[in-house]
């Protein structure tokens, strides 16, 4: 068993003392050190639940978090519709989405974007069938709707998560 680095989720380590500092809204020397503490300690405690880092394609990212926001916007205006509309027009149905994506975290993602973006009330991963069944509140549609999620929310996440090409560490 490897022993965990101090220094081995540098990210989190700022974004926890970042988070840290915002939170008690100053920069008083006893709430530097406490930030300091703080990112040191919580990521050596959870490194053996965070796993391997990963390396995530910026612009792929970008593109993605854009489509995303997006897709919440409209979705919040068509449910707003539905809800205020007359019940008996929803359909809900629970759409079955195969997964491609093997990388646990981009599988992760994919759930999440899922249940933030609305009119998908839940899902839940299949991990033995290998897809995600998603419980949406109006589906005319499944097969059109899982062909939407793959296309607009996996392909993009297979682009961020794919492996590297060459050894030469190069990301973007």
């Amino acid at each position: 068993m490897k022993r965990a680095s101090w220094f081995a989720h540098p990210w989190l380590s700022a974004l926890l003392a970042l988070s840290w500092l915002l939170l008690q809204q100053t920069v008083a020397p006893v709430h530097l050190l406490s930030a300091a503490v703080i990112a040191l300690v919580v990521p050596r405690l959870l490194d053996g639940f965070i796993g391997l880092p990963v390396t995530v394609r910026v612009a792929p990212a970008l593109r993605l978090t854009l489509v995303v926001l997006w897709d919440i916007v409209l979705s919040n205006i068509t449910v707003a519709r539905l809800v205020l509309g007359p019940q008996s027009r929803l359909r809900q149905a629970w759409v079955p989405v195969p997964l491609a994506l093997t990388h646990p975290t981009a599988i992760a993602l994919l759930a999440s974007i899922i249940t933030n973006t609305p009119g998908t009330v839940s899902c839940t991963v299949d991990e033995k069938r290998r897809l995600i069944l998603v419980h949406a509140l109006d589906c005319p549609d499944p097969a059109q709707m899982a062909a939407d999620i793959k296309q607009r929310y996996e392909a993009p996440l297979q682009q961020i998560f794919q492996p590297a090409a060459t050894s030469s560490g190069e990301s973007s």
